[in-house]
């Protein structure tokens, strides 16, 4: 059987690594520009900056651990600006980090199509999770509303290629 088949081992897949800077200053400057910025323009809430960032980091280093502890930062991050209860987008953006780093090492991430098919997906899991933990942990009254988070996921997987082709710049090589 004379097949040429390539198989790419683990260790053979590109992991790239980020400075301090990017790595501290990239989700906190896309937690700020959430939090203050879309009180100010209310059409930017359609965002959700820090998932994308979560998703990103996750991806390029792609290693689960690491992807799980960016999401549970950023989420905990997040959450200590909302007045919700601590941990709604902790937990989320943790599963979503460990996600995102899982499917990184087996996709190639780094096509516009796949990574706007990916944060389409992604988004509307984090928002099910978001729901499921707010109705079911924590008591709360979060709805449901299919055409808005569709619209969102829509808007959420444009706006992550574009994104992520200028935070490629950051990347180092591992």
């Amino acid at each position: 059987m004379n097949a040429a088949v390539s198989l790419t081992s683990r260790e053979e897949i590109e992991v790239h690594h980020f400075g301090w800077g990017a790595s501290f200053g990239i989700p906190a400057l896309a937690i700020l520009i959430q939090v203050y910025l879309t009180q100010k323009i209310h059409f930017l809430q359609i965002f959700d900056l820090p998932l994308l960032v979560t998703i990103f980091f996750a991806v390029a280093r792609r290693r689960p651990i690491p992807g799980m502890f960016t999401g549970a930062f950023i989420g905990l991050a997040q959450d200590a600006f909302t007045h919700l209860p601590i941990g709604l987008y902790g937990i989320a953006n943790t599963l979503i980090g460990y996600a995102a780093s899982s499917l990184g090492v087996k996709l190639d991430v780094d096509n516009p199509g796949s990574r706007f098919l990916m944060t389409f997906a992604f988004f509307l899991v984090h928002r099910f999770i978001y729901v499921v933990i707010d109705l079911g942990l924590v008591g709360g009254n979060q709805s449901w509303e299919w055409s808005h988070t569709v619209i969102a996921a829509l808007a959420n997987g444009f706006l992550s290629v574009v994104l992520f082709a200028a935070l490629d710049r950051f990347k180092q090589r591992g």
